[in-house]
């Protein structure tokens, strides 16, 4: 396992400690084990700052700078080949599964393909200045607050909402540019202006005809994403057109730490680290140490992401659905290949969401619990005692929903405490799920059990656990109804 790299100067210290917790999450995401995350993290980190430090402050031939992400992004990034680097010289298994699905598909190819055929939104963040597009990245996917990020930029804490407004423009701006430069088919050209439009104005209705265009493109359905600063669809489309697999459970991830307040380090972190040029001597952490305390803040950061937890009110953080919501987008067109706890991300952002989310209630009984005969590899069958005993609340949110596909939380509320769970309920209008955080699922018909993943199976008396995921539809998309939570009915709804 090769070492991570010596910081050059106070400043990169800093950023090594805000970015390491960063990259060990996505790494996580990626793969198997926590030893092989380690791994695959320490050499993306080292990869992706050599290439910084490269590029930095180089220009082309013509004068003009050389198109770059800003640090965490490019970092991410440097996960994702690396992990193709290990598809490609057989360590392949040590990755996740749907990951190396996605790797020797077409879509993973994009990222490596002609510029003009790469994703909207990364092309779009490449062109910004590296200052603007850091400001959009920590507030949009890290899901910093501005304070924090305003300090760690060094921007005018005052300004940063107003600063954050113009920055989101020019993203804007850039993605319509690179749009337009797109090779695209007749079809998609005839609603290119027509695009433009509807995603300017938040009340803009979008008609019948584009939204079944949009609903059948991929490059129409990103470009759609991008170019709609309303409507809280911005941090999906940027995590899924710059990382590409597994953006949506990492947006997921930094929110959750963000809540926690521990998504990185501070600004001013360099000044404690003891390698800040031309200061007073303290007692030194050096190298070893810097990077000990980057690990464990990392590792908190990383548990707490992993860790289901509700706010004052008992709403779990995952059913949160205001304009402010992280939630990502995925691609409802192309399921899951397999029925595992993260789920495929796939590179296309769908239309924004609808402005009123439903909220279910759910009391009607289930004299038949379905679901609990099968659970998917890998999922414990919830102990005998508890079966049929549970007492809970349900609340099942749709968090966005676009043309034949859907996105939704289920939190579930136990009176009694679980050393496992399932929670099953019945679609009434032929909903299918394709991808699930958070829990693993089997579907049988209309009925659908979700299991608990190996980290979040324990709940307490009064606690509230939440699974989330992406689904799709037809005609109707009306709430699922006979809820169970271990083969017992819920008795109602938060």
């Amino acid at each position: 396992m090769p070492d991570l790299p010596t910081p050059q100067n106070a400043a990169e210290a800093a950023l090594f400690s805000e970015c390491w917790d960063a990259v060990l999450s996505y790494a996580d995401l990626c793969t198997s084990g926590s030893a092989a995350a380690t791994q695959l993290a320490t050499e993306a980190f080292t990869h992706g700052i050599r290439e910084a430090r490269t590029n930095t402050g180089t220009t082309k031939s013509n004068g003009r700078r050389t198109p770059r992400l800003p640090r965490i992004p490019l970092l991410l990034t440097s996960v994702r080949t690396t992990a193709a680097a290990w598809e490609a010289h057989g360590q392949g298994h040590r990755l996740d599964p749907d990951l190396r699905l996605w790797l020797n598909s077409a879509k993973a190819a994009r990222y490596t393909g002609p510029p003009l055929h790469r994703p909207l939104a990364l092309r779009g963040l490449k062109d910004m200045q590296e200052a603007d597009a850091a400001l959009l990245w920590l507030a949009e996917v890290e899901a910093l607050p501005l304070p924090a990020v305003a300090r760690r930029l060094g921007l005018d804490p005052t300004a940063a909402a107003e600063e954050l407004g113009h920055v989101r423009a020019l993203f804007r701006d850039r993605c319509h540019r690179n749009h337009l430069d797109t090779p695209m088919d007749a079809g998609c050209r005839s609603y290119a202006r027509l695009l433009d439009a509807v995603t300017r104005s938040p009340g803009a209705e979008t008609p019948e005809d584009l939204s079944r265009h949009l609903a059948q493109c991929v490059e129409c359905a990103e470009a759609a994403a991008c170019l709609r600063l309303h409507g809280g669809g911005l941090p999906a489309a940027l995590a899924g057109g710059v990382i590409g697999w597994g953006g949506l459970a990492y947006l997921e991830r930094r929110r959750r730490a963000a809540e926690a307040g521990l998504a990185g380090g501070r600004a001013d972190a360099a000044s404690d680290t003891g390698i800040a040029l031309g200061t007073v001597a303290r007692p030194r952490l050096g190298r070893t140490g810097l990077l000990a305390a980057a690990v464990l803040v990392s590792g908190l950061a990383l548990t707490v992401s992993l860790m289901p937890f509700g706010d004052g009110n008992g709403r779990d953080a995952v059913a949160r659905g205001d304009s402010t919501d992280r939630q990502p987008v995925a691609d409802p067109g192309i399921p899951s290949p397999s029925a595992t706890a993260r789920p495929a991300d796939p590179s296309v952002s769908p239309e924004p969401k609808r402005p009123a989310p439903a909220t279910a209630t759910h009391t009607r009984p289930d004299p038949e619990p379905q679901g609990t005969s099968s659970s998917p590899a890998g999922s414990a069958t919830p102990s005998a005692h508890r079966t049929r005993s549970a007492s809970c609340k349900v609340k099942y949110e749709i968090v966005d929903e676009w043309p034949d596909g859907f996105q939704a939380t289920v939190a579930v509320t136990s009176a009694q405490a679980l050393d496992d769970w399932q929670v099953a309920w019945t679609f009434p209008d032929g909903q299918r799920v394709t991808q699930m955080w958070d829990g693993t699922f089997t579907q049988h018909g209309s009925r659908v059990t979700a299991s608990a993943a190996t980290y979040n199976k324990s709940v307490a008396a009064g606690g509230t656990f939440a699974v989330g995921f992406i689904g799709s539809w037809d005609d109707h998309n009306a709430v699922p109804d006979n809820f169970t939570l271990n083969g017992g009915r819920c008795a109602g709804t938060t």
